[in-house]
């Protein structure tokens, strides 16, 4: 992937010994990143809501760093609000697109793509570590299928995709927000269901993962509820978790403590047959 990079002297860093690019001290008021993803894409132009994330404040490595410097301008989306997307022009082809909310480091991610090439993968989060480290995953593994958006996958949703546009929908462990005041911030909620039925084609697959059990309950419980989607298990249950969802680290932390992950799978039921 980065061999059809053309670097421009700007996008281009010093080194130190180690071939490490190294970036000099960033005067105040100065965007931390010039040519990468911007704080507050989308700022004061919509309503203040409750939101299912908070933005995590960490350390930058130096590759990431870079990561974001040198791709972002070529596969990186600030989600501002401010247009509607093309995503045939955004991957350069016209293949089925999965929106992915919330990947982490991006190790799944990057794995998922590379064992399915022919699926588009929108990845969006906050977390700029990870969206450095998703980049320079893709870049590494000529991971072509890959675009990394940045903030609100609400705003994505509602005002930058189009109707039946996106060929599924992935959200794994998001934040379970477990204090009983706050499960109102829980992402998967009937709202937010019925917004993601209107960019889902016929046939899409919704796919959640937690291990957060009382949240998988709730997951449960909304969209057998939903009258757009129907659960791909005929006993109406949790789902194994499928083959093309790899293991990850993190997951495989929680399991040695002996938390039990659920994973769910609906589909998006034909226009017509959807109940009111």
């Amino acid at each position: 992937m980065s061999d059809s990079l053309n670097l421009s002297p700007a996008h281009q860093l010093p080194h130190d010994v180690s071939g490490a690019s190294v970036r000099p001290p960033r005067a105040k008021g100065e965007p931390r990143f010039p040519d990468g993803p911007r704080a507050d894409p989308a700022g004061s132009h919509f309503e203040r809501r409750i939101r299912s994330f908070q933005p995590r404040r960490s350390r930058v490595t130096t590759g990431q760093a870079d990561a974001l410097q040198r791709l972002w301008p070529q596969w990186g989306l600030d989600i501002d609000g401010q247009r509607v997307l093309d995503l045939a022009e955004l991957f350069g082809n016209d293949r089925p697109v999965v929106l992915e909310i919330g990947f982490g480091m991006g190790e799944a991610t990057a794995r998922m793509a590379a064992a399915d090439p022919d699926t588009n993968i929108l990845a969006v989060d906050v977390h700029t570590p990870g969206q450095g480290n998703l980049l320079s995953l893709a870049d590494r593994g000529g991971l072509a299928n890959v675009r990394v958006g940045n903030g609100d996958a609400i705003i994505l949703l509602r005002e930058m995709l189009t109707p039946d546009s996106l060929d599924g929908l992935r959200v794994y462990f998001p934040d379970p927000w477990p204090k009983k005041r706050h499960h109102k911030r829980r992402l998967i909620q009937p709202e937010f269901l019925t917004l993601a039925a209107a960019r889902l084609r016929p046939g899409a697959v919704v796919h959640c993962a937690t291990d957060w059990e009382p949240y998988a309950e709730q997951m449960l419980e909304v969209l057998t509820a939903h009258p757009g989607f129907e659960n791909t298990r005929a006993d109406g249950g949790f789902a194994p978790r499928p083959g093309f969802r790899p293991l990850t680290r993190f997951e495989g932390q929680g399991l040695d403590k002996g938390h039990v992950v659920n994973d769910l799978l609906f589909r998006r039921v034909p226009h017509g047959d959807q109940q009111p």
